[in-house]
């Protein structure tokens, strides 16, 4: 079933590594395309959390209100979320759907062979197996796919005179070069040890990434705060500070969350997680 998904964002990551030329900037121009697919849900997203923003001094004056009875405040707060046609989980629930699609998306990145080169899984396996013997792939098996296929243009000959199968099959060589770094390539984070600017480069993606995030999630906490309104009409900072308190822990725990995961997989996938809160953080402004 997820191959339904899988398929067609190989497709589409083949067309834009042929249309660009670039493997990182297919990522970029990937995760672009993605955001606009995806433009509808994020715009149910925003409306509910601007919503729930936009009541929350109503909120803060029910919590005072009520003091320790907590059991009244919590049916005050549901009344008052029906009456402004609120469903508390609906931010989360359209946000967590861009997530779902990540996981394919980690499948398609971490099997070329198969997703954006069209082989048959047998044929991948057999390719990496060769390569594991030609060249050292690391001690992280899950990602020898993707490292094997940057090196199949330098050991095409000697592939296809070794496995048959490949003899009369055209190739579609993936170049994994972006900025002079192999976007195939799992950074270290032990930076103390990096010498030349590949290395150097791979270890600031995750670090950038982690960054771009933060900034991502601080600007959406940021805009949805400006609907924030007291009684007056006017901007209610307080409510504001009461909200921003209450995201601090989820702002610092995702983009630390995203810095180690930066430097468990292939640099690929942090390029586009890059991609993605930068095109998040526009989204933001324009639809707010």
């Amino acid at each position: 079933m997820s191959d339904i998904i899988r398929v067609p964002f190989g497709y589409l990551l083949q067309w834009l590594y042929e249309f660009v030329g670039n493997y990182g900037l297919a990522l970029i121009f990937f995760a672009l395309i993605l955001k606009l697919i995806l433009l509808p849900l994020s715009m149910k997203s925003k409306k509910s959390m601007m919503k729930i923003a936009r009541v929350s001094p109503k909120m803060k004056a029910l919590e005072l209100k009520y003091g320790e009875d907590k059991t009244k405040y919590q049916q005050e707060v549901m009344k008052l979320y029906k009456e402004e046609r609120i469903n508390p989980t609906g931010g989360c629930l359209w946000s967590f759907i861009p997530l779902l699609l990540l996981i394919p998306l980690y499948q398609v990145v971490r099997q070329p062979i198969v997703y954006i080169m069209h082989l048959d899984a047998g044929l991948a396996q057999q390719i990496t197996e060769f390569i594991g013997g030609m060249v050292d792939l690391g001690p992280r098996t899950y990602y020898h796919e993707m490292m094997a296929a940057s090196y199949i243009g330098q050991y095409l000959d000697q592939l296809k005179a070794a496995i048959p199968a490949l003899k009369d099959v055209t190739l579609n060589l993936l170049n994994f070069n972006f900025l002079g770094m192999n976007m195939s390539a799992i950074p270290t984070f032990k930076f103390w040890t990096l010498t030349d600017w590949t290395s150097i480069g791979l270890f600031l993606i995750p670090v950038v990434s982690a960054a771009s995030n933060y900034l991502s999630m601080w600007a959406s906490q940021r805009l949805n705060g400006t609907v924030a309104t007291n009684e007056k009409g006017e901007k209610d900072t307080s409510a504001v500070d009461a909200m921003g308190s209450t995201n601090k822990v989820m702002m610092l725990t995702m983009p630390l969350v995203s810095l180690y995961i930066g430097y468990q997989m292939p640099a690929a996938i942090s390029i586009y997680w890059l991609a993605q809160a930068v095109f998040g953080v526009i989204q933001e402004f324009v639809l707010t």
